[in-house]
Order: structure tokens, then C-alpha cells, then sequence
């Protein structure tokens, strides 16, 4: 998307794509049970490259024991291929959420809440590739799915068609879904779940092509603050509002603020998914136009060099 500023734009992010849910009650269930445990506290707190081998090491167990298409493997298989989505890995990804998605089909039936559950981590993945033909029929599937059986996990699918209508421009469709949603989970889990604050930026981000810049600047804050008071002032979730918050700023031609934001939005992403991710290269982009509109060419060379880099390394072939 293009905010006035032709360079700046604002990242509408995907809601916490789910891991499986459930504790294993099958062989090896104190090892499996347990990395299962560690994985999920280290995913919720953003550290996905160390949440990624217990899921690898989860993955191999089940297979081990019970074959590569029973029932038991789908769900390391969903979680495995969630976190390589949240490291940018996104071509590692989508074979693992297939055959999650070809194992629950076929073992749970269609319209079962875990078939829900895969098809809106595969339909986000297609988004986050620009793949929207592919992504739309699968978030809406889900969404159908949630409203027969009244899952919680409807949220994740209303949040991501939402992302997806809104990275087309798509506003006028996007904006009910993220109202809906962030409702839905609010309702659930109180007016302060860090669960809602991807909701609350995708909303920001909406509001901001609107031009509805004081209600988009206080959700951004909010969500920020809401984050950092659940997982501490290094995660994801808090370099994206950084970000779109700094977006935000351009737009306005608070140039100073904007350049400040965007910095700490790269040195947050930086430290938690690495200096490769495609995340990381959406900031950099901005912080370069930003340098742009300024006259900073060399600057904004610099930056831009970097972020084509990191685009190289993580486009899908």
C-alpha cells in the first residue's frame, strides 16, 4: 500500500497465525509434551529461531513413531510450518501446511475447526506472497468453517482475508472484517490481550488511507504499549507498530519522529528475526524513502541497496 508519500507505505501484518492446540496423550508423551510446552511459550514471546528446532525435533518424534501421514503428525506439522512462516521462510513453509492441511481433511472431515485452522495459516502465507487469488477462497473457507462451529480461531481468519483486501486497497471490505474481529477477540479475552494488537494496527492502517490520522495514531500507541506490557520492549509485534506508526508520521511530514520510529523499528526487528527478513526489508524501504523525500539520496541508496538484498535472499522463486 501508498500512503501520500509515494515511497512510505504501512505494513498490514497477519494476525499470530495459530499453533496447534492440544497436549499429546500418545507415546513419547512427556518428551513430545514438553517441547511442545517450550516451543509455544518461546513462539508467543516472539523468539521463533529458538521455538524452530523443538517444533523440527516434535516433527521427527511423530514421524518416527507413527509414520509421515497419520493423524498425530498434523499438528508439529501446522506448528513447524508456522514458525518457518514467521522466520520469512515462506517456500518451507507451504509443503508442511499442505500436508497438515491433507492429513486433517482427511482424518477429521472438511468442516472440522482444525481444518480451519490450517487453511487460514495457508491462505496467510498466500498473502504474504501477494498470491491474493489463492489466499482469498482459503481465509474465506476457514471463515465459514468458524462461524458453523462457533471457533475461536474465526478471529485469526476474519483478520487475515481483512489484511489481504487491504494490501489490494481494498479498504471499504477490510475494515468491517478487522472491526469484527478485533470485537470478537476482545469480547473473549478482555479490552488488553496482546492477542488484539495486530488487529488494532491492521485497523491503524486502514484508518491512516482515510485519512483518519488521530484515530490510527491512538490505536498504534495503544497496541504498542499493550505489547511491550506482555512480552517486554523486544517482539515483532512492537517493531510493526513502530513502524506504521513512523509511516504514520511521514504522512504527516513529522519527518524527525518518522525517522526515529523507522530506526528503532529495524534495530527491534533486527534483534528479533534476524537482519534477513522480508519484515525487516518492508522498514528499510520506508526508512529509504523517507531519506528520499529529504534529499538524503546517498542515504537512501544505502538503505535501499540493503533491502533489495534482503528481498533477494527471501522472494519466492
Amino acid at each position: 500500500m501508498r500512503t501520500l508519500r509515494a515511497s512510505i507505505c504501512v505494513a498490514v501484518t497477519a494476525l499470530s497465525l495459530s499453533l496447534s492446540f492440544g497436549a499429546p496423550s500418545y507415546g513419547q508423551e512427556d518428551e513430545v509434551g514438553t517441547l511442545t510446552r517450550q516451543m509455544k511459550e518461546l513462539y508467543r514471546a516472539g523468539k521463533y529461531t529458538e521455538a524452530l528446532p523443538l517444533a523440527q525435533k516434535s516433527l521427527a518424534l511423530r514421524e518416527k513413531e507413527f509414520g509421515p501421514d497419520d493423524a498425530h503428525v498434523a499438528m508439529p506439522l501446522n506448528d513447524l510450518g508456522t514458525i518457518h512462516y514467521n522466520l520469512g521462510q515462506y517456500a518451507v513453509a507451504e509443503p508442511l501446511y499442505k500436508r497438515a492441511l491433507a492429513i486433517r481433511e482427511k482424518t477429521l472431515g472438511p468442516d472440522h475447526a482444525e481444518v480451519a485452522m490450517v487453511l487460514n495459516n495457508l491462505g496467510d502465507l498466500y498473502r504474504a506472497e501477494e498470491r491474493y487469488a489463492e489466499a482469498e477462497p482459503l481465509l474465506k473457507r476457514s471463515i465459514a468453517i468458524g462461524e458453523k462451529t462457533n471457533d475461536p480461531s474465526l478471529v485469526l481468519a476474519l483478520s487475515n482475508l481483512g489484511a489481504a483486501y487491504s494490501n489490494q486497497g481494498r479498504y471499504d471490505q477490510a475494515v468491517p472484517l478487522f472491526k469484527r474481529g478485533l470485537a470478537v477477540l476482545q469480547k473473549a479475552l478482555g479490552p488488553d490481550d496482546p492477542e488484539a494488537t495486530v488487529l488494532m494496527n491492521n485497523l491503524a492502517d486502514a484508518y491512516i488511507q482515510r485519512h483518519r490520522y488521530a484515530d490510527a495514531e491512538r490505536l498504534l500507541k495503544r497496541s504498542m504499549v499493550m505489547t511491550e506490557k506482555a512480552y517486554g520492549p523486544d517482539h515483532p509485534d512492537i517493531a510493526q507498530a513502530q513502524n506504521n506508526l513512523a509511516a504514520l508520521y511521514a504522512r504527516q511530514g513529522r519527518n524527525a519522529e518518522a525517522e526515529r520510529l523507522f530506526k528503532r523499528s529495524v534495530l527491534t526487528f533486527e534483534k528479533t528475526l534476524g537482519p534477513n527478513h522480508p519484515d525487516l526489508a518492508g522498514v528499510l524501504d520506508n526508512l529509504a524513502g523517507l531519506y528520499k523525500d529529504q534529499g538524503r539520496y546517498a542515504d537512501a541508496q544505502q538503505i535501499f541497496k540493503r533491502s533489495m538484498a534482503i528481498r533477494g535472499k527471501t522472494r519466492p522463486i
